[in-house]
């Protein structure tokens, strides 16, 4: 017998059914085969296992004490393979594992950090653990391997990232209803009026109005004020205290509750994306591709 010899299932099988019902007739019944095929697949094992495993009488079949030998290991063996389907596919089977997911505190609070029960329901194996920073901190991080990824809507350069896109995030220049109805924006003319709210001067969120809005348009504000997050300039544009581009998303229920109005409306404004976002050489790529899928199921909110 050649080293490379592995046994046959089906031979297994017959004899396993052959060791259960000591007769011919019964066992190949049992696996669905005629009589002359299942006494072929036990000659067969006999001949390459080089041993009796049954003995035939006219009125009984015996198994040997070789037999009696192989019945346990060839019975694990029929398990072991009936069980290969499952184990691919069964999430209990595969190792727990975990994943630094980065984001800035406003979507983190509300969009990912609300989803995380569902997220560790629909995959239990996966732990998630938030980090919040803003979006430069968010690519130093990923890089620096002290996070796995990030969700941010930041523009990349870095060719060492690499990024599945979840949602498109769509802006509107928006204003108080107050302010806007007592003082409007209508046209450049009209800026100096206002105080230009914004996030920072090196990434401002004006820059999508200006991508979008006529090339021969000077837009010169009365002041600019930088708030750092798009939540102060939510609050400071609800206070009055000026206009903002932000995202439609967070300022959704403010147009629909009539407290925030949308300026210029019809600029039809540049937009961004929402990605993950991470290590080109993640070890865990398959992993990461399965977290977008499951954040680009639920819409932004």
């Amino acid at each position: 017998m050649r080293d490379t010899w592995l046994p046959n299932l089906d031979s297994l099988r017959c004899f396993v059914a052959l060791a259960e019902h000591h007769s011919f007739r019964a066992a190949a019944r049992s696996v669905g085969l005629s009589s002359a095929a299942f006494s072929e697949r036990i000659r067969r094992l006999e001949d390459e296992l080089g041993a009796e495993l049954f003995r035939r009488t006219t009125r009984k079949v015996e198994i040997t004490a070789a037999g009696l030998r192989l019945r346990p290991r060839a019975e694990a063996l029929l398990r072991d393979a009936r069980g290969l389907r499952e184990h691919i596919h069964d999430l209990d089977a595969q190792p727990p594992f975990e994943l630094t997911l980065g984001t800035r505190f406003e979507l983190g609070m509300s969009w990912i950090v609300p989803a995380l029960a569902e997220l560790r329901d629909e995959q239990p194996r996966r732990t998630l653990h938030i980090h919040f920073a803003d979006g430069p901190e968010l690519i130093a991080a990923t890089l620096g391997r002290s996070i796995d990824c990030f969700i941010a809507s930041i523009r990349l350069t870095q060719a060492d990232l690499s990024y599945a896109l979840l949602h498109e995030e769509r802006y509107v220049l928006v204003g108080s209803a107050e302010r806007l109805d007592a003082q409007p924006l209508r046209k450049p003319e009209d800026a100096p009026g206002h105080t230009l709210l914004d996030t920072l001067p090196d990434l401002p969120l004006f820059r999508y109005f200006v991508d979008a809005a006529p090339a021969r348009q000077t837009w010169t504000f009365g002041a600019h004020e930088y708030l750092g997050t798009i939540a102060a300039v939510r609050h400071r544009v609800l206070d009055g205290a000026g206009v903002a581009v932000l995202p439609r998303y967070f300022v959704q229920a403010d147009l629909d509750a009539g407290a925030m109005v949308q300026a210029m409306a019809k600029v039809r404004l540049a937009s961004d994306w929402f990605r993950l976002v991470w290590r080109s050489d993640h070890p865990r790529r398959e992993a990461l591709l399965e977290l977008a899928e499951a954040f680009r199921a639920r819409p932004l909110q």
